[in-house]
């Protein structure tokens, strides 16, 4: 099966954005973990961050005949981005939310998300887990 797996606004700067809470890891490190992952093997992924609300829209329209299954961690288009939650409404793929962070124990601002209700799940605060926890939902979910 193909997957989407697309990342928002600042997650190119994993690794040295704020490690205590995001971890470690830069995204292409997550990348190639979840690439090399045994869960993982005999499905192809496409892996797309962007730090521009268009271009993550866009890309959600080429998951079309493309991917069986997306995987997306909208960074902080999260709490107001109506129109990326209509982008994966509108394309009707199984969508699961991630966020490295536990996003209901940080700001007030963040604990809303808009994306969460056109997704079958989210997973949050595990790290880099949250997508490994997310690509298991989605194959559940598709079998």
């Amino acid at each position: 099966m193909n997957f989407f797996i697309i990342n928002g606004p600042n997650l190119n700067l994993l690794g040295i954005r704020n490690p205590k809470l995001y971890g470690d890891d830069t995204l292409l490190d997550i990348e190639k973990w979840l690439n090399a992952h045994d869960n993982t093997e005999g499905h192809s992924f496409l892996w797309f961050q962007s730090n521009h609300e268009g271009e993550i829209i866009d890309h959600i329209h080429k998951a079309i005949d493309n991917a069986d299954g997306i995987i997306i961690n909208p960074g902080a288009f999260t709490h107001y981005s109506y129109a990326i939650r209509d982008a994966i409404t509108t394309v009707n793929i199984p969508t699961v939310e991630v966020h490295l962070s536990d996003i209901y124990s940080r700001e007030d601002f963040r604990k809303k998300s808009v994306i969460k209700d056109a997704c079958i799940a989210q997973y949050f605060g595990l790290k880099k887990l949250s997508y490994l926890e997310g690509f298991k939902k989605l194959l559940t979910a598709l079998r």
